[in-house]
């Protein structure tokens, strides 16, 4: 089959019967025309459209090598730095177009499946016919293009003790029985991003597992379909209002729903099983195979785009209004120009010290991805405050897309009319400064970018932990030696 249009994709998911629940609502059809999840379904369907856009294809598609069709690049094995440069042109030309804000589309979870499917020796550890699974699942997603998302972690009720203590081991999803045929999981998992609205769910290792009797039921890796019998999903209430994009540019384009997953004795036939038990196979699940090294590559490619468009946003803010010239305002735009050259010169430096990995895979240097990975989290939270300095009283003073459609035009050319742009114009303009520093859209967007990848703290602590700081200690011991 290939890569997908944006109707297919449409068509699939309003085929399916998943289990959802949102403000009290239980939705099990047409999921992709219920106002919850309408809009951001149709942003999803454009990024798979955008495939066969003449103008795209060549960044976002290459050959099947068993099929010969046109697939996603995002399932390329990258076995050269040509392999990796073409998967970054495909990463950034979605990343692009959402402007840094989808923060679950395909490429995302593809990098790791595309790693682990490369990793059959790994898996063959524990067993090759894991390896064997992974492999043949990848090729089933990449010939039928299909949207995949993942849950990793526990409920969070008590974080003082791990996910298989938390009330007695009851609530985190674990194996509750092995059968020849496959397992049955029951319990919950946070937090399935777009999983209302995906094809498929990835359910990986998480926190640290402990090598414990213990732990065997929580250490597994499989998937699912969307609507697989007995799993369902909590949502959170949508932080879109139901504006158009005018009103709400940001939300109404790309408001991914954040679901809780209850797994309700689910059944898990052998073939969609990657990994069940090992603990200490399942705590070096993305750093031994190289899924976290293609996943972070992709998070790192968007970001530098998010990046780049706060740069934008502040900058016409500053312009329209005429504070451009201010220099508090510049040391605020410096700021944003830096954190976009740093963000590139990072993604540069990884490139270029990309190597194979024992599978033969091409790689970015971790080590500089890990770096990037925990700086951006918390620079990025800078974003909307600088925004909010630009457009201060603006963001207060906004009537919508209606008022300027009505008698109150005059009004707004008047009396809204900035030093570039006419009363209308500025509107638009600080309609999005609004919707991507102080509204729910924005507060959702922060808090998400600054827990992606876990708790910074203890990221850190991993980071400092993993780094090879010894070459840098030796130079300060040779130093004290020296004698001239």
């Amino acid at each position: 089959m290939g890569i997908r249009t944006g109707q297919q994709y449409l068509d699939k998911l309003n085929s399916m019967n998943p289990h959802v629940l949102i403000d009290g609502e239980m939705v099990t059809e047409k999921i992709a025309d219920h106002p919850s999840f309408r809009n951001v379904a149709r942003t999803y369907a454009k990024l798979f459209d955008m495939q066969h856009d003449p103008k795209y294809a060549d960044a976002l598609t290459y050959e099947s090598p068993t099929t010969g069709d046109r697939v996603s690049a995002s399932f390329l094995v990258p076995r050269s730095k040509e392999d990796l440069e073409h998967r970054h042109a495909a990463i950034r030309t979605w990343a692009e177009y959402s402007l840094g804000f989808l923060g679950r589309t395909g490429d995302y979870m593809n990098g790791a499946l595309t790693a682990l499917a490369a990793a059959e020796k790994w898996f063959a550890q524990a067993d090759p016919v894991f390896g064997e699974n992974i492999r043949k699942y990848y090729e089933h997603c990449r010939e039928n293009d299909l949207l995949a998302t993942h849950t990793l972690i526990p409920p969070q009720v008590n974080r003082s003790v791990s996910g298989s203590e938390q009330l007695g081991g009851q609530l985190s999803a674990r194996v509750v029985e092995e059968r020849e045929d496959g397992i049955v999981v029951h319990g919950a998992r946070m937090l399935a991003t777009i999983a209302p609205i995906a094809d498929e769910l990835l359910v990986f290792p998480s926190t640290l597992l402990r090598s414990t009797p213990e732990d065997a039921p929580y250490s597994y890796a499989f998937a699912l379909p969307n609507d697989a019998p007995g799993m369902r999903y909590l949502c959170r209430t949508s932080l879109y209002n139901g504006g158009g994009t005018h009103d709400e540019p940001l939300a109404s384009r790309f408001e991914e729903m954040d679901a809780v997953v209850v797994f309700d004795h689910v059944f898990v036939p052998n073939e969609r099983i990657f990994m069940l038990g090992h603990p200490e196979l399942c705590n070096a699940f993305y750093s031994e195979t190289g899924a976290g090294a293609l996943m972070t590559h992709q998070v790192v490619t968007r970001t530098i785009a998010k990046s780049e468009f706060f740069l934008g946003l502040a900058s016409e803010i500053a312009a329209s209004i005429g504070v451009d010239g201010f220099q508090h305002i510049q040391e605020d735009l410096a700021e944003l120009i830096e954190t976009v050259e740093i963000g590139k010169a990072l993604m540069v430096a990884a490139e270029a010290q990309a190597a194979p990995s024992p599978d033969g895979v091409f790689l970015p240097h971790w080590p500089t991805l890990n770096a990037a990975r925990n700086w951006y989290p918390k620079v990025a939270q800078r974003f909307p405050a600088i925004i909010r300095k630009f457009s201060a009283s603006g963001l207060m003073a906004l009537p919508g897309e209606a008022d300027v459609a009505s008698e109150a035009l005059p009004d707004i050319e008047l009396y809204l009319q900035a030093k570039t742009l006419t009363g209308p114009e500025r509107v638009r303009l600080f309609k999005l400064a609004f919707d991507a520093s102080i509204s729910a859209f924005a507060g959702r967007q922060a808090l998400y970018e600054y827990f992606f990848f876990g708790d910074p703290v203890r990221m850190a602590a991993a980071l400092v932990n993993s780094y090879d700081r010894e070459p840098a200690r030796a130079r300060v011991r040779e130093f004290l030696e020296r004698k001239d």
